[in-house]
């Protein structure tokens, strides 16, 4: 499941889409960024929306809406770019907001239940309770795996 500290805890950065909370490992992200111009890219997949120019790195940019299959909404003052690092290349991952930071203790984390309304169940690691809120860990892998969505269309 989550990478647990030596005391028992995974830090997350807790973020929004629609009316749902998400969370990422804290490890995943590299930064967390404002809105910023992002150049389109033909022939690529639709939650691609382009590439952005980070600090001289060329980075592509998913909409997390558009990669959950949500309804877009136009972009705002507290939407966010969360820049991840995987196999030595950056994404950002666009978001509603991000502005929590949190060690959740490992216990906190539950298997994600068979029913769960909005996000495919494959891109979820589990479910975190914390006293009134509720929260899902996301499964990064999974989010980038092309080969799903060829499976999941029939391809």
């Amino acid at each position: 499941m989550a990478v647990e500290t030596a005391e028992g805890y995974v830090k997350v950065i807790v973020f929004q889409l629609k009316d749902e909370e998400y969370a990422i490992e804290v490890d995943d992200v590299q930064s967390i960024e404002k809105m910023q111009a992002v150049t389109r890219i033909p022939g690529v997949e639709p939650y691609i929306i382009g590439v952005m120019n980070l600090r001289g790195v060329i980075t592509p940019v998913m909409d997390l809406r558009k990669r959950f299959e949500l309804e877009s909404r136009p972009y705002d003052e507290a939407t966010r770019i969360l820049v991840l690092k995987r196999d030595n290349s950056d994404i950002g991952f666009i978001v509603d907001g991000a502005n929590d930071v949190m060690d959740i203790a490992a216990s906190n984390i539950e298997p994600t239940p068979e029913v769960v309304g909005g996000v495919a169940e494959e891109y979820l690691r589990g479910v975190i309770k914390l006293e009134e809120r509720l929260f899902t860990l996301l499964h990064i892998d999974k989010i980038l795996n092309k080969q799903d969505d060829k499976q999941r269309s029939g391809m």
